[in-house]
């Protein structure tokens, strides 16, 4: 349902209005404008995710390929996630110096081109080292993008632009399982690969097209480094704060460690699926492009830490759900940790903004180095679990995880009721 415009609002033609009369004006909800910076970050969550996760169905083929471990292959993902964690932290403190659209335009315009180079490497190694540099040059996206937001869009507006960007991410994943897992059948994971940069590359034609200048964002050069630690510092005494960024460690290291590993058991006794049939599974990555800006919405209604504790909770059942022998109660398992993890990365990644007082850039970047740390560790240490334990050991890790988020997600709600009240 949407709400009859009053009288005394800006029409649509208007692309922004300010928060106060002697700062910048802000995009507008239902601006142009507003839609264009929301549609250009949709594509760059698309590129960064399908050009970091393309290589999660092809775990099996590479194992194969190079006669590697599911646990080694697993690093492919790892790496890409652990150097993307350290350049994302070297970023927001970059990003509070440099230009937004310029520095995010360059990253996904250098992880793409990587992405194709990696599809013609002779041996593992090589493709490991070259991943690795992929998630340096995307470092540049995710924080920018959440500060970028946080600054530039109306805080009505904020929630929906923030579930639209995590939306996009939800559609790359998506999309580079799929698209890679059917050209790995059809063709060959070099073939998949290449195809997933190229794409990429399309992406970043668009996305630099479409992003609106920064009005709000004034860049500071020569911060030094007692700057820098000091608004560290003072993020980390946030009494908030820091149980976001757990948040993000929980809910990407529990996502990325299931997808990871449950390619390996679907080829296996009893389901047999090929890279295509795992590939269609993945579909269920489009509730994510629901959950996103749904979950801002409810957030809105109904309490961040709510929608969070829900989140988590509905994870927990999804996860648990995947111990079934019925492959289409599996998949429903997929699907529902699937949209808990994307409705709580919206909530979560979107509350930092709105907590962090001041170098916003900077807090998003400590919230995504938890997040794609999880991503590193959780994700490669799990295939200890299915080595040694089978799925059970992969979905008692998940499960002990979600207890610690659940744990925090509670205290946040707490909190947020009480600054209410």
């Amino acid at each position: 349902m949407t709400a009859s415009p009053a009288p005394h609002r800006p029409s649509s033609s208007r692309t922004c209005r300010s928060s106060s009369p002697d700062s910048p004006p802000f995009l507008e909800r239902g601006s142009r404008a507003y839609w264009h910076a929301s549609l250009a970050l949709l594509f760059a969550g698309y590129a960064t995710f399908s050009l970091l996760y393309c290589v999660q169905p092809l775990l099996p083929e590479f194992s194969a390929a190079f006669g590697v471990s599911p646990a080694e292959s697993a690093l492919s993902v790892s790496v890409s996630t652990a150097s993307l964690a350290l350049a994302i932290f070297v970023a927001g403190f970059v990003s509070e110096g440099w230009s937004r659209h310029r520095l995010m335009t360059m990253s996904l315009t250098a992880s793409s081109i990587l992405t194709i180079i990696a599809a013609f490497l002779p041996n593992w190694h090589a493709l490991l080292f070259v991943r690795a540099l992929e998630g340096l040059a995307l470092g540049g996206v995710p924080a920018v993008a959440m500060a970028y937001l946080a600054e530039e869009v109306e805080p009505e507006g904020l929630g929906l632009a923030m579930g639209l960007y995590v939306g996009g991410t939800a559609i790359g994943g998506m999309a580079g399982r799929v698209i890679s897992g059917v050209l790995a059948d059809f063709f060959s994971w070099r073939v998949a690969i290449g195809g997933i940069g190229a794409l990429g590359l399309l992406s970043t034609l668009a996305f630099r097209a479409l992003l609106p200048p920064s009005r709000r964002f004034v860049p500071r050069r020569g911060m030094g480094f007692r700057h820098h630690r000091s608004a560290l510092a003072a993020h980390i005494r946030n009494r908030d704060l820091p149980f976001l960024f757990l948040m993000g460690f929980v809910l990407m290291g529990s996502f990325v460690t299931l997808y990871n590993y449950v390619g390996y058991r679907l080829i296996g006794a009893p389901f047999r699926l090929n890279q295509t049939q795992i590939g269609a599974i993945f579909t269920v990555y489009l509730t994510g492009v629901v959950a996103s800006p749904w979950s801002g919405k409810m957030a809105d209604v109904f309490g961040r830490g709510r929608v969070l504790i829900a989140s988590l909770a509905l994870m927990m059942t999804g996860v648990l759900l995947t111990m079934s022998m019925s492959l289409p109660v599996i998949v429903g398992g997929i699907a529902c940790l699937t949209f808990g993890f994307f409705a709580g990365h919206s909530v979560a990644s979107g509350w930092v903004g709105r907590l962090a007082l001041h170098a916003k850039g900077q807090a998003a970047a400590l919230y995504l180095l938890a997040y794609y740390i999880g991503s590193s560790v959780i994700g490669s240490y799990g295939g200890h679990f299915w080595t040694g334990f089978g799925w059970s050991g992969v979905v008692g890790l998940i499960a002990a995880l979600l207890l610690v988020g659940l744990a925090g997600a509670v205290y946040l709600d707490r909190r947020e009721r009480g600054t209410a009240a």
